[in-house]
């Protein structure tokens, strides 16, 4: 039997807000129907069920990286994005058992915590089975590094291990401009199918920047300890994403993090490439590098936003209801912009908006409870699931 969910307020994100509406939800999930309090009223509905708050769709949370869950607690905060990259390559290594089973725990936290679909982070295939017996949506970056080695057998694994996560929809994707070489840029777009969405970290840290344009700093003392040698690329006087936009692909792309991005850079994007999408971290920014990004520069009406958690190893939890609280608080981000980056934006990038993102009728977008103040501002970021 279809239930009738009642609240304050409802958001069905495509359309205003609702007072004391009723959502008609089927035993399966689907919206049946939105009403307003005056049509539930003549329609003589019962058996409402009434709460506290706001209802809103799931969430979808559009960075993560489920592979690193088991690095919970284990690495320092704010040291800055190079010193959090070696505690990632020193700490990363476990046994499978311990990986598989921080992942399924981090799933399903990102359950409770109302998430409908996530884009994912991977470098190896171990996370297929933890998503295969998930009711989460995946979407699976298949992240490829390589800046002084040879590209072919780096995209040919990459490959191998894209295809292996069928059939659930994955791509290959670069990591980051300061680890993928022109080569690999060339051979991920070689191997870009026409179906698939991309993602690329960006201008995460000032020293990425700093790298591409003079040549110096945090990361060129990396590459230094790694023994890999400056590239053409680094010291040229631009910054990082004029060194890969122009080599990625023109399918729907998200530049996850952005913290170092300033209004050129936005110009230039916009003018470079024309399907993007800017994922904001809040929380991974404050716990790598104690910053975030200017937020006003990505509330253009052609810049759409999506909201990413980040891993267990930069983040206190997984909750893309924590990251718009962190927004409202630190940047003063209205809640009806943030659920619309928390929602429906991010379900176009991943290509699930006909499931997921609003209250539309047929669709199964879940159904969360969210504690809100009459002047709109979050006042937990605990979520509770109703559907």
């Amino acid at each position: 039997m279809q239930r009738y969910l009642s609240a304050n307020w409802i958001y069905p994100v495509t359309s205003g807000p609702i007072a004391n509406g009723v959502l008609e939800v089927s035993p399966e999930g689907e919206i049946l129907n939105v009403y307003t309090q005056e049509q539930a009223a003549e329609k003589r509905i019962e058996n409402v069920e009434k709460f506290e708050g706001v209802l809103v769709p799931g969430f979808v949370n559009t960075h993560c990286h489920l592979e690193l869950s088991h690095l919970y607690g284990k690495i320092p905060e704010q040291t800055g994005l190079p010193a959090f990259v070696r505690e990632i390559v020193a700490q990363r290594a476990a046994d499978d058992e311990v990986v598989i089973a921080a992942m399924e725990a981090a799933d399903r936290q990102m359950y409770e915590n109302g998430i409908v679909a996530v884009g994912d982070i991977s470098n190896v295939p171990l996370s297929k089975s933890v998503k295969q017996n998930s009711p989460l949506y995946y979407h699976t970056f298949v992240e490829l590094f390589g800046f002084n080695r040879p590209s072919q057998p780096i995209i040919e694994e990459g490959v191998k291990i894209r295809d292996g996560y069928w059939p659930l929809n994955a791509s290959v994707v670069p990591h980051a401009p300061y680890s993928v070489s022109p080569e690999l840029f060339q051979l991920i777009e070689k191997n870009t199918r026409s179906q698939d969405i991309l993602s690329i970290h960006n201008q995460e840290t000032a020293a990425e920047n700093e790298f591409f344009e003079r040549g110096t700093g945090d990361f060129e003392a990396m590459y230094q300890r790694m023994g890999v040698p400056k590239a053409a690329a680094h010291g040229t006087g631009e910054n990082a994403i004029h060194y890969h936009l122009p080599q990625m692909p023109v399918n729907r792309t998200l530049l996850v993090h952005n913290t170092f991005t300033c209004q050129a850079d936005v110009d230039f994007a916009l003018a470079q490439h024309k399907d993007l999408y800017w994922c904001l971290c809040p929380n991974a920014n404050v716990y790598i590098e104690n910053n975030l990004p200017e937020v006003t520069l990505f509330m253009q009406p052609q810049v759409k936003v999506t909201l990413g958690t980040d891993s267990l190893a930069s983040n206190h939890q997984l909750s893309i209801l924590a990251e718009m609280q962190t927004l409202q608080q630190r940047k003063r981000i209205a809640f009806d912009e943030l659920l619309n980056w928390a929602t429906i934006n991010g379900a176009i990038f991943l290509g699930v908006e006909q499931q997921f993102g609003s209250f539309d009728i047929g669709k199964k977008p879940g159904v969360n409870l969210v504690d809100l103040s009459e002047s709109k501002i979050i006042k937990s970021n605990h979520v509770k699931r109703l559907i």
